[in-house]
This record gives C-alpha cells, sequence and structure tokens, in this order.
C-alpha cells in the first residue's frame, strides 16, 4: 500500500513539476511593452528608416518585431481585418478610418514621430534640376506639358500616388503619360536609364539608399521644387522641411490599434523617444523632438 501511495505522490510531484515549468514558459513567451513578437505594416516608403529602428530597438530589448512592406491602401485594409494591430503610416487617420475602429470599440494610439517628403528625381543627364509644382500638377490633371516627358510612382496604391492625387484633385492617375511600377527602388532605377521621365517616390529611399541601390542613386538629380503659389525653389533638406518651406513635406505616424499595453506601444515610444529620434535625424528626415546636445566646456 506505501509504495503505491509513494507512486501516486511521485505522479503528482512530476504533474506539478510539468505544470509550472509549463507557466513559467508561457510567461517568459508573452508579450509586454518590451518583450516578444510582433508585426509592423509599414508603408514602403519608409522601409528604410523603419529598418534602422527596429535593428536598434532588437539589440537593446530581448524583442522580435517583423517588418512587412505594403502600399498605404493595403495597411489601412490589414488593420481593419486585424492582420497587424501596428502600422506605420505617412498621413494620420481619417475620420471614416476612426469611425470603423468606433464600430469595433478600438481607439487607435497614434504616435507622430517625423516628417519626410516626397522627392522628385530626374536622369543625371538632365541638367535642370529645377521643378514647378504647378506643371507636375497640370500633367496629371492630363494636360499637355513642355517641361514634363513622363511621371513615374513606385505603386497605383502607394501613399505617393495618393498625396499627388489629392493635390490635383483627381480620383486616379492618367492612363497617359504617367507610369507606375511596384517599388521605390524600380523607380530610382527606371530614371537612371531613361532621360526626361521624373520619378516620385518618397525621400527616405534618397538619404537612405540600400548598398545595392547606391550606383542608381548617383545616376539621378533630386530636384528642387516650387510651390503652387511660391517664387523661390526649394531642395528637399532636411532644413528647408524642418522650416516647412519644401512644399511635399508630410508628417509620418505610428499607428496603434493592438487595444493592449503590448510591443506596439513600447516600440511607439521607442521611435518617438531620444534615441528614435536621434535616428531619424541621422536618416536626413525631420524629427518630431530634436533631440538636446550636451556640451563639455573645458578650460
Amino acid at each position: 500500500m506505501r509504495k503505491i501511495i509513494k507512486g501516486f505522490v511521485l505522479v503528482f510531484v512530476c504533474l506539478l513539476f510539468v505544470m509550472c515549468n509549463q507557466k513559467e514558459q508561457k510567461n517568459e513567451n508573452k508579450e509586454s511593452i518590451l518583450k516578444g513578437s510582433v508585426t509592423v505594416l509599414v508603408d514602403e516608403t519608409l522601409l528604410p528608416i523603419m529598418e534602422d529602428q527596429v535593428a536598434v530597438f532588437e539589440s537593446s530589448y530581448d524583442a522580435k518585431i517583423k517588418l512587412v512592406s505594403l502600399s498605404e491602401s493595403e495597411i489601412v485594409l490589414s488593420l481593419f481585418n486585424k492582420k497587424s494591430g501596428i502600422a506605420v503610416l505617412t498621413r494620420n487617420l481619417t475620420d471614416e478610418e476612426n469611425k470603423i475602429f468606433a464600430q469595433k470599440k478600438i481607439t487607435p494610439k497614434i504616435t507622430k514621430f517625423a516628417t519626410d517628403a516626397i522627392a522628385f528625381i530626374s536622369n543625371k543627364s538632365n541638367n535642370d534640376t529645377l521643378i514647378d509644382l504647378m506643371n507636375v500638377v497640370e500633367f496629371m490633371q492630363g494636360k499637355n506639358s513642355s517641361r514634363i516627358k513622363g511621371l513615374v510612382f513606385d505603386n497605383p496604391n502607394s501613399s505617393t500616388v495618393r498625396y499627388m492625387n489629392t493635390l490635383a484633385g483627381i480620383k486616379s492617375i492618367p492612363e497617359k503619360g504617367v507610369y507606375s511600377f511596384k517599388t521605390n527602388e524600380e523607380v530610382i532605377k527606371f530614371v537612371a536609364k531613361n532621360e526626361g521621365m521624373i520619378g516620385v517616390l518618397g525621400l527616405n529611399w534618397l538619404t537612405q539608399p540600400m548598398p545595392e541601390m547606391q550606383q542608381f542613386v548617383v545616376q539621378v538629380n533630386v530636384l528642387s521644387v516650387k510651390n503652387i503659389s511660391g517664387q523661390n525653389y526649394y531642395a528637399p533638406s532636411q532644413n528647408n522641411i524642418a522650416e516647412r518651406k519644401y512644399p511635399l513635406a508630410r508628417d509620418l505616424y505610428i499607428i496603434n490599434s493592438q487595444g493592449y499595453s503590448g510591443l506596439g506601444m513600447g516600440f511607439a515610444s521607442f521611435v518617438a523617444g531620444d534615441i528614435g529620434q536621434r535616428i531619424v535625424l541621422k536618416s536626413g528626415l525631420m524629427p518630431e523632438r530634436v533631440p538636446g546636445r550636451k556640451i563639455n566646456i573645458r578650460k
């Protein structure tokens, strides 16, 4: 009888040990603001800067962030379908989009963290590095222009197309003279090989080109732009973006619709914090808050 009782006790202790071990493993894998794994949807025009942010974040915390690069339209649809609760966009949510989240009883946390710009590029053989925004708008409206041979966009569903369509007051890009590929990389390559074409893309791909893209970036000119109601031309430099002189500047946001204090909250705080803002500053974009500098004066 004692042997049977000892056997039951031994089995009970083993089961208790296994259950405790599984509970510990579950707690270890549980997501927190600085631990766990999460998927972040990123506007494809912002991929380089977000890759830098994730690299530093992962090296500092026990976290794994998977970046998925998509067009703006695809990101918004994915948020509504709960394929991911975190997204990086070049605009804030619209009133209609907020209503959809409200119907789902979700209040997204919005973090503005930087300002970038839409840039125009031309082939290096083009000696004219100036472009009038009015000429671009009229070309997109279907009006003939002797200054522009053709416009090249990254993706028909991208944030750059949406921005320029809104500016031109049209619903979709015209069929004649306006072309779209799939990525910003393809835009750079095409303009680098074709004279007379104007590429339209996110500035981040020019300030932080991938190593394999460097040979193509040096073959294009970044154009200075004159605003529709302006007189002067401004390049998409960090200083001109900060002073709002460059006419195609746009604010960047992290949209967190997780609905709980997860890794998305921690990552957004990191990007908006001192280290994240220094990464933005180094990238050539304009951080939301310029990091301070400490200067030691020695006699």
